[in-house]
């Protein structure tokens, strides 16, 4: 981890990039797959899960038989923690549902909204390092009270050509479609192009590394529609003298262990702070199976000392997380503050673990500071927003005229007249 003490608002763009890789190097690789899956389809799919999952497949599909299989793999309290996670997201996500409201702009004149559901859609669900189940929940919970006709979930099987049994206890849970052994690239390209297993859907979600993310952005300029361009996983917290060190280490740890393309920033207004987050971070380091993998992703991490509470928001803020903490005597004011963010943990209980998992928020999020302009996954996600008019012939004494000399202005003479030959038969 870097340490810096007091850093210069010249110095702030420094601190909030984020590792990169060789780009060109990685549009390539992504391209080549992406054309591969789109000329041979399922055999183009299998033959990068032999290269890249070491899985040798006969099948894409996941079977029935597989997922009884997997209710038996996995534990009854598992189960029922998973069950608790999908009722919370569930109970969050129905609460955002659109009520269209009618509205007459001028006598005769009525515009609304109408919500619908996106009839396709493509989850992608990680499960290299980490299979992670939860997300299938996050992912297919809210698509499923949206109205989804079609749930389609892709996610990297083993070397035994097996998807991890949670996942699938999580996906039948949630209501997913139909699954499939696939991952990386060639899973992206399979849900935009369609192969003779895979449907092509209108819209793919999803985590993943900076592959998945470039694959998912290419994808999106002329095939289907992408949730947001996402990557590596990240946290800022912001602690001040009050807060618990322990704490305040294990939360960076947790995003740490994601992977070694993770990043975390932990920002200070009390040297006493950052000397024993120091010290715990390293203690707590030790103890964890994956400490290799977090010890890797602080080398890209940072730990800030500031002047103030005003300057430690401030640099959040420029920084854009997608997991912000705000462990402060005061965290409440704090979070008035919030500008840039994905998703805010308050208080020193709100651990990032909750949102990942339980508390019902969704854990799928803007990173990379793309949180200056995306949000994250909710349930207008899975919806488009239709709009609906209807006009009487009151409406188009109102604004026929104020529209026909708009469209002469434009030297739209059609528009124009598509107007005019309505007002012609009302008089």
């Amino acid at each position: 981890m870097k340490i810096i003490r007091y850093p210069k608002r010249e110095q702030w763009s420094e601190i909030c990039q984020r590792p990169h890789l060789d780009m060109a190097q990685l549009m390539n690789t992504v391209n080549i797959v992406l054309n591969d899956v789109r000329k041979r389809g399922d055999e183009a799919v299998r033959h990068y899960e032999q290269c890249f999952d070491h899985a040798v497949l006969t099948s894409l599909a996941v079977t029935e038989a597989e997922i009884d299989e997997a209710e038996t793999l996995v534990s009854e309290e598992l189960k029922a923690a998973i069950q608790l996670a999908h009722d919370n997201i569930y109970q969050f996500h129905a609460a955002q549902k659109f009520e269209g409201k009618k509205v007459q702009t001028r006598p005769g004149v009525e515009c609304w909204q109408k919500s619908i559901a996106i009839e396709k859609v493509g989850l992608y669900i990680p499960g290299g390092t980490a299979p992670l189940f939860s997300t299938v929940l996050m992912l297919a919970t809210p698509a499923k009270i949206a109205g989804c006709k079609e749930i389609v979930l892709c996610t990297p099987p083993n070397s035994e050509g097996k998807v991890n049994p949670a996942i699938l206890v999580a996906a039948r849970t949630a209501g997913v479609s139909k699954i499939f052994k696939a991952g990386g690239v060639q899973a992206i390209g399979a849900m935009a192009y369609g192969t003779e297993s895979v449907p092509k859907v209108f819209k793919i979600f999803g985590p993943g590394n900076q592959y998945v993310m470039a694959a998912k952005q290419q994808v999106s300029l002329g095939e289907v529609a992408i949730d947001m361009p996402a990557g590596p996983s990240e946290v800022c917290v912001l602690a001040d003298d009050s807060a618990n060190a322990s704490f305040v280490a294990a939360d960076l740890l947790s995003q740490a262990e994601h992977g070694i393309d993770s990043q975390v920033l932990f920002v200070t207004t009390s040297e006493a702070m950052l000397t024993n987050v120091q010290d715990e971070v390293e203690r707590q380091l030790n103890l964890l199976p994956r400490k290799e993998m977090a010890k890797k992703s602080l080398d890209n991490s940072r730990f800030v000392l500031v002047e103030s509470e005003a300057e430690m928001m401030q640099l959040s803020n420029a920084y854009a997380p997608e997991h912000l903490i705000i462990q402060t005597g005061n965290y409440e004011a704090m979070a008035e503050q919030v500008v840039n963010a994905g998703s805010v943990f308050l208080g020193k209980y709100a651990c990032e673990s909750a949102g990942d998992y339980a508390s019902g928020t969704n854990h799928t999020l803007p990173t990379h500071g793309y949180a200056t302009a995306y949000s994250g996954v909710n349930l207008d996600s899975y919806c488009r927003k239709v709009t609906f008019q209807h006009l009487t012939e009151e409406g188009i004494r109102e604004i026929g005229h104020a529209v026909e000399l708009m469209a002469e202005a434009e030297q739209l003479d059609a528009h124009k007249n598509a107007m005019t030959v309505r007002i012609e038969e009302l008089t």
